[in-house]
C-alpha cells in the first residue's frame, strides 16, 4: 500500500513558461560570438572541436537530465497509478547501457581531443591555409610580440618596421608569431585568428596562424597583468596582399625609429596606449628584450645562463647578478625600492681557497 502524504503545490502555468524562456537569456546579452564564427582557418577547426565535444558530451547530459525530470514527474506523491516496485534492484541490459554509452562515448571524444591537440599545437608549421588548400611553398608573415605594460608591440623583422596596438597581415599566408613579454605574463588572443597563446618574460612562445576573411578584429590580452589589463586591446586587420604591400608603405614612410632607448621610454607602464607606427626597428631588438638586456651594458641573460652553464664566471659575476633587476622598477623611475637577490656569493674556486 503506497503511503499517504500531502501533495506538493503545482508551478502555476505563468511560472512554466518562464523558465521556458531561460534558454533564449543569452540572445539578449549582446554577446559576441566571434568565437563560433571565426575568420582563420585554426579558430575554425577549434570552433569545430569545440562543438564535436559538447554535441559528444550532450548525448549523455541531455537523456541523464531529460529521465531524472521523467522520473520525478512519473513517480510523484500524486500520481497513484505508478508501479511501486521497492523490490528492484537490478537488470543486466540496464547496466551495459550505463556503462556501455560513457565508455564508448569518452573514447571517441579522447581520440578527437588528441588528434586536434596535436594538429592545432602552436608550435606546428601550418601545413594549410584553408580546407583543401595547402600551406606548401607559401611564405609565412614573421611577426614578434612584445607584452609591455599595457600595450602590445608588434614587429616585422623582414619588413624592419613595428606597431604598437595595431597588427596588420594578408588574408590566405600563414603568420608565425614570436612572442615575450618585458614583465608578467600575458595572453595573446585575436578570437577571430586562433586560441590564446601566453606570453612570458625571459623567454619566447610560439603561434601559427591564419586569416582567411579581410576585415578588422579586436584582440586583447586574456590574462590579468595589472592596473591597465582591461585596455590593453588592439586592432588585427586583415587584408588583401596588394593592401598590406600599401599599408607596410605607408608605415615606412612615417619616419619614426624604435631603437634601444625609445624601447625603454615605451615599455613604460601607460593605459589606454594610441596605435604608434615606426618605420625602422633596431636589429636583434626583440633578443633584447627576450633577454632582458636592452639597457646599455647590461650582460644578455643567455650569456650568463652560458657562463653558468660553464661553471660561472666567479666572485666577478656577483656584478652581474646585483643588475638583474627583474622588476626593473628602479632603472626606469618607479618606486618600490631595490630588491636584493643575493645575501652571499661563493664560486667553487673561491670556497677551495
Amino acid at each position: 500500500m503506497r503511503p499517504i502524504s500531502r501533495l506538493t503545490p503545482r508551478p502555476s502555468p505563468s511560472l512554466l513558461g518562464k523558465l521556458a524562456l531561460l534558454p533564449l537569456l543569452p540572445l539578449l546579452s549582446g554577446c559576441d560570438w566571434v568565437v563560433m564564427n571565426p575568420s582563420g582557418d585554426i579558430a575554425m577547426q577549434q570552433r569545430d572541436l569545440i562543438i564535436v565535444a559538447t554535441v559528444l558530451m550532450l548525448l549523455i547530459i541531455v537523456p541523464v537530465i531529460a529521465l531524472t525530470l521523467f522520473f520525478a514527474w512519473k513517480y510523484r506523491r500524486s500520481n497513484e497509478a505508478a508501479k511501486y516496485d521497492p523490490d528492484w534492484h537490478h537488470s543486466t541490459r540496464l547496466e551495459i547501457v550505463i556503462w556501455a554509452a560513457p565508455l564508448v562515448i569518452i573514447t571517441i571524444l579522447g581520440a578527437v581531443t588528441w588528434t586536434s591537440t596535436h594538429l592545432l599545437d602552436p608550435y606546428r608549421p601550418l601545413d594549410r591555409l584553408a580546407p583543401g588548400r595547402s600551406a606548401e611553398n607559401v611564405k609565412p608573415l614573421k611577426v614578434q610580440v612584445v607584452a609591455l605594460d599595457w600595450k602590445w608591440l608588434f614587429i616585422y623583422p623582414e619588413l624592419g618596421v613595428a606597431t604598437v596596438n595595431e597588427l596588420a597581415a594578408p588574408v590566405d599566408t600563414p603568420i608565425d608569431f614570436q612572442l615575450t613579454s618585458s614583465s608578467v605574463m600575458n595572453s595573446f588572443y585575436v578570437p577571430a585568428l586562433a586560441g590564446q597563446i601566453y606570453a612570458m618574460p625571459g623567454m619566447t612562445t610560439q603561434l601559427h596562424a591564419v586569416i582567411n576573411k579581410p576585415g578588422t578584429f579586436d584582440g586583447f590580452s586574456a590574462n590579468y597583468s595589472g592596473a591597465g589589463f582591461s585596455h590593453m586591446r588592439f586592432k588585427f586587420h586583415g587584408m588583401s596582399q596588394a593592401n598590406f604591400d600599401r599599408w607596410a608603405a605607408e608605415v615606412r614612410r612615417g619616419g619614426d625609429r624604435l631603437d634601444g632607448p625609445r624601447y625603454l621610454v615605451l615599455e613604460k607602464p601607460s593605459e589606454k596606449a594610441p596605435v604608434q607606427r615606426f618605420a625602422t626597428v633596431d636589429a636583434g631588438l626583440f633578443d633584447k628584450a627576450v633577454n632582458r638586456c636592452v639597457e646599455p651594458g647590461k650582460m644578455c641573460q643567455h650569456d650568463m645562463m652560458r657562463i653558468d652553464a660553464q661553471g660561472g664566471l666567479g666572485m666577478a659575476g656577483v656584478y652581474n647578478v646585483t643588475t638583474l633587476e627583474y622588476d626593473k622598477r628602479v632603472r626606469r623611475g618607479q618606486e618600490g625600492g631595490l630588491r636584493a637577490f643575493v645575501a652571499a656569493l661563493c664560486a667553487p674556486k673561491s670556497a677551495q681557497r
